[in-house]
C-alpha cells in the first residue's frame, strides 16, 4: 500500500494560509533539504486547484529557465499531478490530470496501487482535512515557524471531534523552525486532574 504524506508550512498559531507572505525569512538549507526529501521525492502529487494553479504558474518557467531551482522544478514536473476540483480543468503542465469521482474512493484506489512511490500533498488544506478525517492520510509533515501570523486559515478548523496524533520524528532548525512528522493515533482516552496529580512533583523532593 502506498503512503500519503501532507507537507505544510505552518505558523506557531496554526496558520497555513499564504505562507509566501511570512515563511521565506526562515527558509534555509535545512528547510530546503526537508522539503526536497518529502515533496521532491514524490512519485505522485495530490493538489487542490488553488495550490495547483500556484505551482503551475511558477515551476514550469523555473524549470525552463535552468536556474539553481531547475532540478527541483523538473522533479515536480515529472511527478504525476492529480488535481482535486469540482470545476472542469484544462492543463498545460505535463503529467497533470483531474481527480474523477468521490475523493475518498479515488484516493483509496491510489493507496492500494501495487506500484509507485510516495504520494505527497502540499498545501491544499481542505483536501488534507478531508483525507485526515477519512483515515487516508498516513503522515502530516509540519514545518512549524516561530511566528504568530494572527490572521488567515488555520490547519484545524473548529469542530466537535478532536484529532489525536502521535509524534513520529522531530528536528529543530537553526532558524527555530520545528520539522515535525505526525501520524494519526488512537484517542488518548479520558483523564482528570486527579489522574494528573500522581505526576506532580512532591513536596521535599
Amino acid at each position: 500500500m502506498r503512503k500519503i504524506t501532507a507537507q505544510l508550512f505552518i505558523s506557531l498559531d496554526g496558520v497555513v494560509e499564504a505562507p509566501d507572505q511570512w515563511h521565506f525569512p526562515y527558509y534555509n538549507d535545512e528547510m530546503g533539504a526537508a522539503v526536497d526529501a518529502t515533496l521532491g521525492a514524490a512519485d505522485t502529487l495530490i493538489l487542490g486547484r488553488k495550490t495547483y494553479d500556484s505551482f503551475a504558474g511558477a515551476w514550469p518557467e523555473r524549470e525552463a529557465a535552468g536556474g539553481e531551482d531547475a532540478p527541483f522544478a523538473k522533479a515536480l514536473g515529472d511527478a504525476r499531478k492529480i488535481v482535486v476540483s469540482n470545476q472542469q480543468l484544462e492543463f498545460t503542465w505535463r503529467n497533470s490530470e483531474q481527480l474523477r469521482g468521490d475523493v475518498n474512493q479515488a484516493v483509496t484506489a491510489l493507496k492500494n496501487e501495487q506500484w509507485g512511490g510516495p504520494i505527497v500533498m502540499s498545501g491544499s488544506v481542505s483536501v488534507v482535512r478531508q483525507l485526515l478525517a477519512a483515515g487516508l492520510l498516513d503522515e502530516l509533515h509540519l514545518l512549524v515557524h516561530p511566528i504568530a501570523v494572527r490572521k488567515g486559515m488555520r490547519l484545524f478548523e473548529e469542530g466537535d471531534a478532536p484529532v489525536p496524533l502521535k509524534l513520529v520524528s522531530s528536528e529543530t532548525f537553526q532558524t527555530g523552525v520545528l520539522n515535525l512528522f505526525y501520524a494519526p493515533a488512537e484517542s488518548a482516552g479520558e483523564a482528570t486532574y486527579d489522574d494528573a496529580k500522581a505526576h506532580l512533583p512532591q513536596a521535599g523532593q
